[in-house]
């Protein structure tokens, strides 16, 4: 890592990453060329990159990938958690390869380039993620030129004039447009995505679309329920108009506290009528300050598909998969809420209950696809307390 004052590109390198605070990260540039600015991360999950790159929980950040083998399955068109990327890119240790897997459709450098994101390989992952662990997620930017030419004093601008992410709201801006049913399931081999026939006698789940993740609807689907999405600006109105027996409140990317400005007032407003409801990630801690906790920026945040997460109730340890750069914070739950699971990592809040509402959420992604199975049952509980509420 060198610093901006030393601008000249070392032979060969096409692609560089610039910190705010003046650290050069130079490499060989892969997928768009240009330029993005926004949060550098890392993520240690060994698999499932695709569905990293379009969960928009990760918009306005740049992934740094711990495992040094990514792009070597390729890309296809069925792991895939949104229709576009929302990550701005990544940045792998070595060289995207040509694809070795049977359901590769496309290399995942191209992938990369159709779709306008852009990585950086070559890099020593394990310092950058030293980098970020030690001092925290900072503001970069992530640029590729063919030619190896970089003006790297205006991309350094560039990275310490991006406001960063407290404050920001950008649920509004990766959410659904209009509502919209779902009806998928889960994938098999040899058959793709299941399809639950349209039945009337499920119970109807109505979910709220902060910037939510596919395999989410796929695993409400599978354990029963029927499933209408709204956007992040549905109005209470908006969600009672479609008689749900119970409200889902789903990831997403940004500051929660910024997104609680119009979503809360609603959550708030939902409680009060007894249905059940059920948060995952940011709509974890939009639940808390629904109910008067407060959240935190993180130093580092959670992200990969190996954290332990211990479940209070009953000291069961579940693996999960995390995405997330802000937390609850646990010494402001008011006395009717329960913490229910917390990070073995660092001991942070991890999920809680309402005592007083048939309400719980996790800030960890039971869904997750590929990678462990040790939270899909927080669905079938949800899904069964609506159908025992019938």
């Amino acid at each position: 890592m060198a610093d901006a004052t030393h601008t000249p590109a070392p032979e060969g390198a096409t692609g560089v990453l610039v910190l705010a605070d003046g650290t050069i990260v130079w490499g060989r540039g892969f997928g768009a060329e240009g330029d993005a600015v926004g949060e550098v991360v890392f993520n240690t999950s060994m698999t499932g990159y695709q569905e990293v790159m379009t969960d928009p929980s990760y918009a306005a950040q740049i992934i740094t990938f711990t495992f040094p083998h990514i792009g070597n399955v390729g890309a296809n068109y069925e792991d895939l958690e949104a229709d576009n990327p929302f990550a701005l890119g990544c940045i792998v240790a070595q060289d995207v390869t040509a694809p070795s897997n049977y359901r590769a459709v496309t290399g995942f450098d191209e992938w990369m380039r159709s779709n306008g994101r852009i990585g950086l390989s070559g890099v020593d992952t394990r310092a950058l993620t030293r980098r970020i662990r030690e001092g925290g997620a900072p503001n970069g930017v992530i640029a590729h030129n063919a030619s190896g030419r970089f003006d790297v004093v205006a991309l350094l601008e560039k990275a310490r004039a991006w406001p960063g992410l407290e404050g920001m709201d950008l649920a509004r801006d990766v959410s659904c447009r209009q509502m919209f049913r779902w009806s998928g399931g889960g994938w098999s081999r040899g058959e793709g995505y299941a399809e639950h026939a349209e039945d009337e006698g499920r119970p109807h789940v109505v979910a709220i679309d902060y910037g939510s993740k596919r395999n989410i609807f796929r695993n409400l689907a599978d354990a029963g329920a029927r499933v209408t999405v709204l956007p992040a600006t549905a109005t209470f109105e908006d969600v009672m108009a479609h008689k749900p027996d119970g409200i889902f409140l789903s990831n997403g990317p940004g500051d929660p506290a910024a997104t609680g400005v119009y979503a809360v007032p609603v959550i708030r407003q939902l409680l009060e009528t007894g249905k059940p409801l059920f948060g995952i990630c940011l709509g974890h801690q939009l639940l808390g300050l629904a109910v008067g906790a407060r959240t935190m920026k993180m130093h580092q945040g959670h992200r990969g598909a190996n954290h332990p997460v211990k479940r209070l109730s009953d000291g069961r340890v579940e693996i999960t998969s995390m995405n997330h750069g802000f937390a609850v914070d646990r010494d402001t739950l008011p006395a009717n809420v329960r913490e229910s699971h917390i990070s073995l990592f660092d001991g942070s809040n991890c999920g809680m209950e309402l005592t007083d509402r048939p309400a719980f959420s996790v800030q960890y992604h039971p869904e997750a696809s590929p990678g462990p199975q040790d939270s899909t049952y927080l669905f079938e509980k949800f899904v069964g307390t609506l159908g025992a509420a019938q």
